[in-house]
């Protein structure tokens, strides 16, 4: 296992320099090794969090919009174009990408490319699933960290989020995108109410 935090909001950090959708993000924090975007809302994408970790040595992946806002504000790092449902290797880290959509709601529809993200690191399997209901694409994965989002209106509510761990069966589940814009510790009780016993979970938010 590799150290991992949820430091704001749907912002997560693995073994201290893989970030993904950096929002609202302080303190002394290792410069990034990855940025990983799962798609281009300013709550995913915020410019002034990337800069807080990037280097002239980061890389960035990204979906073809989130690029585009990159180049946009002058990155001039590596960025990885990537698509759903595609597997990469990247020498020290491999991770496949899957649709992260909503089924019954208008805030991020399917066609609009979006993905989350399921990064093997040392064996081990971390499944970041962006904003999203349930989806058929993401219950063919396979993950031993799960971190889902229990905010309600643009994504999972808590038991929503709960019963989707349940259904994936991951080691741990990590809730996020609550405290920060939507949601808040009753999303948090619920989740832990529906959540099964046998699933370990982490808190952070």
């Amino acid at each position: 296992m590799v150290n991992f935090k949820v430091l704001r909001h749907a912002s997560v950090v693995l073994d201290d320099d893989i970030y993904f959708d950096p929002y609202k993000i302080d303190g002394n924090l290792k410069k990034a090794r990855y940025i990983f975007i799962t798609h281009p809302h300013y709550d995913h994408l915020s410019m002034d969090d990337i800069n807080k970790i990037a280097c002239d040595k980061t890389v960035f992946i990204a979906t073809s919009d989130s690029k585009n806002i990159l180049f946009e504000n002058n990155i001039k790092n590596k960025i990885i174009e990537i698509k759903p449902h595609q597997m990469y290797d990247l020498g020290d880290i491999s991770f496949q990408t899957f649709s992260s959509y909503n089924t019954i709601k208008p805030y991020h529809k399917k066609e609009y490319g979006w993905v989350g993200y399921n990064v093997e690191i040392e064996g081990e399997n971390y499944m970041i699933t962006g904003d999203c209901d349930e989806c058929q694409e993401m219950l063919n994965q396979m993950c031993d960290y799960l971190f889902v989002p229990i905010g309600g209106v643009y994504t999972f509510d808590g038991k929503e989020g709960a019963l989707f761990a349940n259904k994936l069966k991951p080691k741990v589940a990590i809730p996020t995108h609550y405290n920060c814009i939507v949601g808040d510790k009753t999303n948090e009780k619920e989740f832990l109410k529906y959540l099964d016993k046998s699933i370990k979970y982490e808190i952070f938010l």
